[in-house]
């Protein structure tokens, strides 16, 4: 078994490089939701924790921005290499915070890691383009410049890894940034930036401040915060790109997730089955990549549900600190609560209820926040639980009669976040990979996140903004073009020119 965390101390804010109870007296239980007791409180940020955080940031900004590229490289590779020594001290905050199971907690830490070896290349990322003699006796190049101070809103499902689709991009780009983790898990945030000032980075340039709706609306209300990242629900996504927007702000806000795999029927069925229970139940669904819908075509149905049911019925839940667990429990007893409730609602709606995970009980942990990996079949494009996003280990098996009919039924939902299809025929595969309407999409790969380089991003009502997290899109988001046209006069003034200028 892996070293638990086990610190009870209360988590607060960071800011000018340092820890910062905050201001106002409010707090929040953090509970572990293996056990389902309170293990620490974090206390919630006032407008006024936001303005320090904001005032130190906008403070410690400009000298930042105006340091080398490669100077802003080595703090990077320098908070790489602390990542890596410390990774397991991460894994273990995360398991102890939302309950996922530390191994799974583990690959999360090092995707985030990705971003970072991504971001140690920034000096090449920042180059510009440079045309000589773009007219006679001019030349123009282009150039990316620092935004300012830019801030996060991050979810509790992945409490280290999507804060580093944003932080290492922003700071290598020569921004400040703010990060408002949530409040169900934020103890990796102030870990993250201790390691960041171990690193090197001069003070003020990352803030954490923990909340809640305070924070978040200060952040986006605040004039000196010039762009804001988002990762969480549909809803409220399309919030924070609305009221981000309205204060002229750069915003790219991820939102829900509906994602389908698509099982042809000459697919290899063992392993759609293996990438079914595992991007299904996998951090007991709470993923934004989770697969929750099975789109089964023709007879690989009749097929595949016995297989699930039997793997379904056969996971192993336990406490995720335990190395063979394979399911954790739900992050709190609301979106257990939650999530059960829409088995109900699934049960009413007429879809068969093939694996019942309520009430699951692990033992030794009776008031753990559990829950068993639950399988519906004849689920129609009707019901709430295909289309509602439930965030849960719950996998809803829709019947269609073939592959139009399939990429019809993924197309039209109101979600565009990830896609799979598992076949053995190349036609099919290109065919879905042109066609499907999703901005991320696997063959034969069921949760298909992008590495570092090439950037996450869903299409529809899974994404408001125009620009992917991390990768090159991510490095456009954090800065701002620049184009410069350029003339050292060789003789007398020509006399002014009234007409629009061309090359010549």
């Amino acid at each position: 078994m892996a070293t638990p965390y086990t610190a009870t101390e209360d988590i607060g804010h960071w800011i000018a490089g340092a820890p910062h109870a905050g201001s106002g007296p409010r707090r929040q239980a953090v509970f572990n939701p293996a056990t389902g007791t309170v293990a620490r409180h974090v206390r919630l940020a006032s407008v006024e924790d936001v303005n320090a955080a904001v005032a130190a940031a906008q403070a410690a900004q400009p000298a930042w921005g105006e340091m080398p590229p490669l100077r802003r490289a080595r703090v990077m590779n320098a908070f790489l290499s602390l990542l890596n020594q410390h990774k397991d001290t991460l894994a273990a905050m995360i398991t102890a915070e939302h309950g996922k199971v530390f191994t799974d907690a583990q690959g999360e830490v090092s995707r985030g890691i990705d971003i970072v070896e991504f971001a140690c290349g920034i000096p090449q990322l920042l180059k510009g383009d440079y045309t000589d003699q773009v007219s006679t006796g001019i030349d123009n190049w282009t150039l990316r410049q620092p935004l300012g101070v830019v801030a996060g809103i991050t979810p509790f499902n992945f409490p280290c890894m999507v804060p580093c689709w944003m932080f290492p991009v922003a700071l290598a780009c020569g921004n400040a940034f703010i990060l408002k983790p949530s409040e169900r898990d934020p103890s990796p945030s102030l870990f993250m930036a201790q390691l960041l000032k171990e690193a090197g980075l001069p003070d003020g340039v990352f803030g954490v401040v923990q909340g809640d709706k305070v924070a978040v609306d200060a952040l986006l209300n605040h004039p000196d915060v010039k762009a804001l990242s988002f990762v969480g629900s549909t809803p409220i996504a399309q919030y924070i790109y609305e009221t981000g927007a309205s204060h002229g702000k750069r915003v790219q806000a991820l939102g829900g997730a509906k994602n389908h795999m698509v099982v042809m029927p000459d697919a290899d069925l063992e392993g759609a089955v293996d990438a079914l229970v595992g991007s299904a139940y996998g951090s007991a669904g709470e993923r934004c990549m989770a697969i929750s819908v099975a789109v089964l075509v023709g007879d690989v149905a009749d097929r595949i549900i016995p297989k699930l049911a039997e793997r379904a019925k056969t996971l192993k839940i336990k406490n995720g600190m335990e190395l063979d667990a394979e399911m954790g429990p739900i992050v709190t007893k609301e979106a257990r609560d939650r999530i059960e409730k829409f088995i109900g609602i699934g049960v009413e709606e007429g879809a068969k209820l093939v694996v019942d995970g309520r009430g699951h009980r692990v033992p030794g942990l009776d008031d753990g926040f559990f829950t068993g990996g639950t399988l519906f079949d004849h689920v129609t494009p009707a019901m709430r639980i295909y289309n509602e996003e439930i965030f849960g280990p719950v996998l809803a098996c829709v019947r269609v009669p073939d592959f139009a009919a399939a990429l019809k039924l993924v197309n039209d939902h109101e979600f565009g976040n990830g896609v799979a299809c598992f076949t053995s025929d190349g036609g099919i595969a290109r065919e879905f990979a042109r066609r499907v309407q999703v901005g991320m999409v696997g063959i034969n790969v069921p949760i298909p996140v992008p590495m570092a380089w090439h950037g996450f991003g869903g299409w529809k009502k899974s994404l408001f903004g125009d620009m992917h997290a991390y990768g090159e899109e991510g490095v456009r988001f954090y800065t701002k073009q620049k184009s410069v046209m350029q003339r050292w006069p060789d003789g007398a003034s020509k006399g002014a020119e009234f007409t629009m200028p061309v090359s010549k």
